[in-house]
């Protein structure tokens, strides 16, 4: 399909829009560049995530979204009676076992998918069903619209696709952390043998010959962080028998493009423990206003664990960024201890799915079964009952 525009139909008005007549337009591209300088500027002036805006995105179109299964979908919504942006989505038509799903661009490594949400997008469940509407009314032809990994809000302000019919909680959550005050007060908060243990690991790397953590900047050296950072992470998974798909190529040179666009303006952040020339921990990160979030983290194994490399760097690259000014962390989806140990607390995520014509209807029959499966007991109780009957 090339590039083209897609206009969405008048739709009623709402309860919110009831004293003025509201027509949605609802413009899908297939090149990024055709919307970039009109996403920044919404960005700019409204609220958006790190996964949505450069370098992230910039870095996903140019590599995973150019997979022959997928198709770019650049998606803004337009309040046509001013002209005004309200939204940008930045989406994917997928083929897959002979269906095609409208997705946020994801492919799996995208932690929370969401709206880039205008000052003018609407914040209440009238609107957002405005926009739902008008979005299914405009989407180029596909069987299923699925969108999952969604926060109720963005940076304090209401999602308006977490609005939509259908919404249920997702399996998954993310986790964040907040250091409003003093970075000692975090510190000193801690519970006790943890923060003793963080200290114990800072002196146990600390005495090792060249020992430093470092923020990188220099191309050439980031280059060989990260490669540091990929086989480090693949022996680790590799050693817990566990699939591992970051190194495949599409992903692998996402990663690359990321580092690469992000360093310079301070949108990807990379991090490392260093003794001498060897890598002994390395954390990638996106950032955005205050916010940063955690994307990769390795660390070496052996006789290394025993100053907890991982852990440590975490805290390094938090203090150092708590220093410039950002408050708030980001651990992103996964649920270990440590994240709760250092003071994150679970931030729900939520999803939903829509049928986009009679092929897509079954698939959306069976998640939202499943879904309804998870969340009460007793079905789950008559599920596990048919399967042991079998």
């Amino acid at each position: 399909m090339s590039d083209a525009t897609f206009i969405a139909r008048e739709i009623p008005a709402s309860r919110e829009t009831a004293r003025r007549r509201l027509l949605l337009r609802v413009e899908v591209s297939t090149d990024l560049a055709r919307v970039a300088d009109r996403w920044r500027a919404l960005a700019g002036s409204g609220k958006a995530l790190a996964f949505q805006v450069e370098p992230w995105i910039a870095s996903w179109y140019a590599t995973l979204g150019r997979r022959p299964d997928y198709l770019p979908l650049a998606v803004t919504i337009v309040d046509a009676t001013n002209g005004r942006d309200l939204m940008g989505l930045p989406l994917v038509r997928r083929t897959a076992g002979g269906m095609t799903f409208i997705e946020f661009a994801d492919c799996g490594l995208t932690d929370y998918n969401a709206p880039i949400i205008g000052a003018g997008a609407p914040r209440d469940a009238g609107g957002a069903r405005d926009v739902w509407r008008a979005l299914l009314a405009s989407l180029p032809k596909a069987d299923v619209l699925n969108f999952a990994k969604m926060p109720r809000e963005v940076d304090g302000v209401p999602n308006p696709l977490a609005l939509a019919p259908g919404v249920r909680a997702s399996r998954l959550n993310g986790n964040v952390l907040e250091v409003r005050g003093e970075w000692s007060d975090w510190h000193w908060g801690l519970e006790r043998t943890f923060r003793k243990e963080l200290e114990r690991s800072l002196r146990v790397f600390e005495k090792n010959p060249g020992a430093r953590f470092r923020r990188i900047a220099d191309p050439d050296e980031a280059a060989r962080i990260l490669r540091e950072l990929k086989r480090l992470q693949r022996e680790r998974i590799v050693e817990l028998g566990l699939p591992y798909v970051l190194d495949e190529p599409e992903n692998d040179r996402f990663y690359d493009e990321l580092v690469a666009r992000g360093l310079p303006e301070g949108g990807a952040v990379l991090t490392a423990l260093l003794a001498g020339d060897t890598v002994v921990a390395a954390l990638l990160g996106v950032a955005r206003g205050r916010h940063y979030a955690m994307v990769r983290l390795a660390a070496a194994g052996g006789s290394w664990r025993a100053c907890s490399p991982g852990r440590l760097i975490i805290e390094r690259t938090m203090m150092m960024l708590h220093r410039e000014g950002f408050n708030a962390f980001d651990f992103t989806i996964g649920d270990y201890d440590y994240k709760r140990r250092l003071g994150a607390r679970t931030v729900p995520l939520c999803e939903v799915e829509a049928a986009l014509g009679w092929r897509g209807a079954p698939f959306v029959a069976r998640e939202r079964a499943r879904a309804a499966i998870r969340e009460y007991p007793r079905l789950r109780a008559i599920a596990a009952r048919l399967r042991d009957a079998r």
